[in-house]
């Protein structure tokens, strides 16, 4: 990876996704490029601690360290007290990657100041495995080599995608931010059918696991649409078919249920910003 300038990285914030940024960035980076971490509860992972520095706090940072990025990691509720640390290392040129969901780009500049270069994005948790979609929107003030160390550095944990529209991130943490968690209720939701229906639980469980993950690469590689897909296995009559009518049933009720949870999940992001 060819971090803009070779300058240390930040990462603030080394819970679930953090960790999973981490860990994405350690194979990739030079091992001259220093990495260092503020999390009040250190790191998870032992064999990480001869890689990088960890700090409880930012005041513990030492006061000639310059990094060429900072990564907000933290839940969006403890960034008005976390971010004013950082706001020294605007000057020092560095950038500010935010994960954090329903923050605005405005109220990092309203911290950090108007020059502070910006980047708000929402990945999510298949970053555990290097499989995330990430949706990313830059300020006005990031340059486009910063542009370029930011989708490297977040390349490190899946695909990225760059919008100029900050507005779209609210959808896009419904569907993608959120939606990690509806298919695993959906798994959850199979593996209870199975059970009810005489399955072992075991049985009912790799069934619904590998049922929905097939699928899933299914759709991915193949040049047909879901919905072509869908239909390719719905002979009339059949069992596919009769499942699916209960699915449908009452005015498209899947389809009504799950818009209207992305519906409520994109209304409590724009919330979270204000």
């Amino acid at each position: 990876m060819n971090i803009e300038t070779q300058r240390p990285l930040l990462l603030v914030g080394c819970g679930k996704m953090g960790s999973a940024i981490l860990s994405g960035l350690l194979p990739q980076i030079p091992s001259s490029v220093c990495i260092k971490v503020v999390d009040p509860n250190g790191i998870p992972t032992q064999t990480w601690k001869d890689s990088i520095s960890v700090f409880k706090e930012a005041k513990e940072l030492p006061s000639n360290f310059e990094p060429s990025i900072i990564i907000f990691a933290v839940k969006p509720q403890q960034l008005r007290k976390v971010v004013p640390s950082y706001a020294r290392f605007v000057e020092s040129g560095a950038f500010f990657i935010s994960i954090a969901a329903g923050t605005t780009i405005k109220f990092f500049e309203d911290i950090l100041g108007p020059n502070a270069a910006v980047i708000r994005a929402m990945p999510n948790t298949p970053a555990l495995i290097k499989q995330a979609i990430t949706v990313a929107c830059p300020n006005a003030a990031v340059s486009n080599s910063q542009l370029a160390s930011a989708k490297l550095l977040l390349e490190t944990i899946g695909e990225v995608i760059f919008i100029s529209d900050e507005d779209l991130l609210d959808p896009v943490t419904a569907i993608s931010g959120s939606g990690p968690a509806y298919i695993f209720l959906m798994i959850e939701c199979l593996t209870q059918a199975g059970l009810e229906n005489g399955l072992p639980q075991k049985l009912a469980s790799t069934l619904a696991l590998k049922t929905v993950s097939g699928a899933g690469l299914l759709a991915l590689e193949s040049s047909e649409t879901p919905e072509q897909l869908r239909q390719n296995v719905t002979s009339p009559g059949g069992t596919t078919f009769e499942a699916l009518q209960v699915l449908t049933a009452n005015n498209n009720g899947l389809k009504r249920l799950i818009s209207d949870a992305v519906s409520a999940a994109t209304r409590r992001s724009r919330e979270l910003a204000d």
